[in-house]
């Protein structure tokens, strides 16, 4: 009996808490992001049903506040980020030819962390009040505000930022090392090219949230000075720490929904990408100015006109790359034969709505205008067009697109253009109404409006634009329960893809691939398909695989922090030692023991490429 039979008894729930497998783990990633949207969705229609009319009593102040700050906290760190990481596990390893990524164990890791993070965060409500200072959690407001709501805050980011600075790592290091014989650089696929980056961003900029989130701890538990004048220190402190960390997380959003719009416009335009080299440079340099330009959120506060200046420049500068990717994406699409598929509508419909995002970006960038629109509501306009209208458009896009790859199954396209035409126009009704919200002077983070100032209507027009977003989010869930059904199993390269990841069967193998494929060009399945293969050109014989074995530690390690967090918040060391121990045995077990995996035979592969139809 081989080992790989006796693996195999591991099934149902036990099965997807210990699995080290990236397919599985991209899965858990895109249904707890889905749930943190669910959430997210229902704390932004709360307010706006609050701004749907004049002197509204639906939420008391406080309560708004607390919204608004959980509001923007799960959007961006607990659905965003995880959606993001969900497709970086789903394709990336396809992509290159990979079996697996670099380290499956802490792969696993980083899900359980950002997912206790996130279920941390949220018992806030339950538990006495959410954080109510803003998802910036300005000081002097996060350091005095009352009750525990912050403190959650602290430690749900902490455990979740741990979980994704490792999911970083392990994907720097499996893009840099386990790429397939004959895959360059400068061969792989766009969205690879963005995970890199992306990558390489979360690297750099989550060290930064860490440090600035344990100083606003220590301000909190320890009464320490960082951030109050009254004792030597200094509030803007806070603002350059948040920020240095804050815009790189911008385009740590942004790069995947460029690269899976770029693989779904070349898909779907039956087209090579236009300008390949130039949209890989275009992602570095986007990555490496994201850096250069914090400055930008602070013109206000009194930096000088020489920091001022440059840091206009620098933002002004990062347009050049963005505008090089939309007009390649149009070349792509000039002369093509498109298919208006769910996926490529999504794509179409990402490329106007992100440059107005960018038009009003350079407004912004314009320090003697910034003055005039900062902490208004033009400004959440322009953030919501970058954030909704950029990255979710471009992960629907995805979403769409690698939905048979994931599940086996595809959606349905008419539920799918329903969700696109009702999401689309009910988000154009929300926020580009609040560009002129904006510049009639309402104020971001109001609760209330008085009557007769001209707000009335446009705020109405808002609110039944969300209502709207959230009909067409209700049409995707359907659409993804209906899929389950049989006769929504795709054939093995539904959309004709120019990528590895469609090189492989359905369902995909435990291992992806029975034998490592030699790429030779660049869109690898689609050179193999013009020479007149059926599947990619093997780089080596059929032999045994090497596999990793499934763990419950990495979920016994995010409890332990997760209650140890609880020990903190409350003020009681011995939870928070019982909360460490846990975690620090389950560090030391897995330390002791060897785990070697286990190896699928020769024999079964042999047979399973038997049954193979590609």
């Amino acid at each position: 009996m081989s080992t790989h039979a006796s693996h195999k008894k591991r099934s149902g729930l036990m099965d997807w808490l210990t699995t080290v497998d990236h397919k599985k783990i991209g899965i858990l990633y895109l249904i707890a992001g889905g749930f943190f949207f669910i959430i997210g969705g229902l704390e932004a229609m709360f307010m706006r049903i609050q701004l749907f009319k004049p002197e509204n009593d639906f939420v008391a102040a406080e309560t708004f506040n607390q919204l608004l700050t959980m509001h923007g906290t799960t959007m961006i760190f607990f659905a965003a980020m995880p959606l993001i990481f969900a497709f970086m596990n789903a394709v990336v390893p396809l992509q290159i030819g990979a079996r697996d990524v670099a380290f499956p164990f802490v792969n696993a890791l980083g899900f359980w962390l950002f997912f206790f993070g996130g279920v941390l965060l949220n018992l806030s409500w339950l538990l006495g009040g959410a954080p109510d200072a803003g998802w910036t959690a300005y000081a002097p407001l996060s350091t005095t505000s009352e009750g525990s709501g912050v403190d959650f805050y602290v430690l749900g980011l902490q455990i979740s930022g741990a979980g994704t600075l490792v999911g970083g790592i392990n994907f720097l290091v499996t893009i840099i090392n386990m790429r397939a014989p004959g895959m360059t650089f400068m061969r792989m696929p766009l969205f690879t090219w963005t995970a890199f980056v992306t990558s390489g961003l979360i690297l750099f900029a989550f060290p930064p949230l860490t440090i600035g989130l344990f100083m606003l701890m220590f301000e909190r538990v320890f009464d320490a000075n960082f951030f109050n004048p009254d004792n030597g220190g200094n509030i803007l402190i806070w603002e350059h720490i948040f920020w240095i960390f804050g815009h790189p997380e911008v385009y740590i959003l942004i790069l995947p929904s460029f690269g899976a719009i770029s693989e779904v416009v070349a898909t779907f335009s039956r087209k090579r990408l236009f300008g390949y080299s130039a949209m890989v440079f275009a992602t570095v340099l986007i990555g490496f100015l994201g850096f250069m330009v914090w400055v930008h959120h602070m013109f206000t506060v009194g930096l000088g006109p020489v920091a001022n200046s440059i840091f206009a420049v620098a933002t002004m500068a990062i347009a050049v790359p963005t505008g090089v990717k939309i007009f390649n994406w149009l070349f792509t699409m000039w002369g093509g034969k498109i298919v208006f598929s769910t996926a490529m509508l999504w794509a179409v419909g990402f490329i106007p709505t992100f440059v107005m995002g960018g038009v009003t970006g350079v407004m912004l960038a314009i320090p003697s205008a910034d003055y005039q629109f900062h902490d208004s509501y033009f400004v959440v306009a322009h953030f919501h067009y970058v954030i909704v209208g950029g990255v979710i458009l471009g992960l629907f896009a995805g979403l769409y697109y690698w939905y048979p790859r994931m599940f086996n199954r595809v959606l349905n396209e008419t539920l799918g253009k329903i969700h696109f035409w009702t999401f689309f126009i009910g988000f154009h009704l929300t926020f580009f109404p609040q560009h002129f919200l904006g510049l009639m002077g309402m104020p971001r983070r109001v609760f209330t409006y008085l009557s007769g100032q001209d707000l009335d209507q446009l705020n109405f027009i808002s609110t039944i634009g969300a209502f709207l977003m959230a009909i067409g989010t209700i049409v995707l869930f359907i659409n993804v329960i209906i899929s389950t059904s049989k006769k929504y199993a795709p054939s093995s390269d539904p959309w004709h893809g120019r990528t590895l990841e469609w090189a492989i069967p359905y369902p995909t193998p435990e291992y992806n691939f029975a034998q490592t494929p030699l790429v030779r060009g660049l869109d690898a399945f689609w050179v193999e398909k013009a020479a007149g293969n059926k599947g990619m050109t093997p780089a080596e014989p059929v032999g045994d695989i090497h596999m990793p074995n499934p763990s419950i530690l990495p979920l016994i390690m995010s409890i332990g922090l997760f209650v140890a967090a609880f020990g903190l918040i409350y003020d009681t060391m011995t939870v928070v030692v019982i909360g460490m121990a846990i975690t620090f045995i389950s560090m030391f077990f897995r330390s002791v023991i060897d785990d070697h995996g286990f190896h699928i035979h020769k024999e079964e592969v042999e047979e399973d490429l038997k049954g193979v139809k590609l």
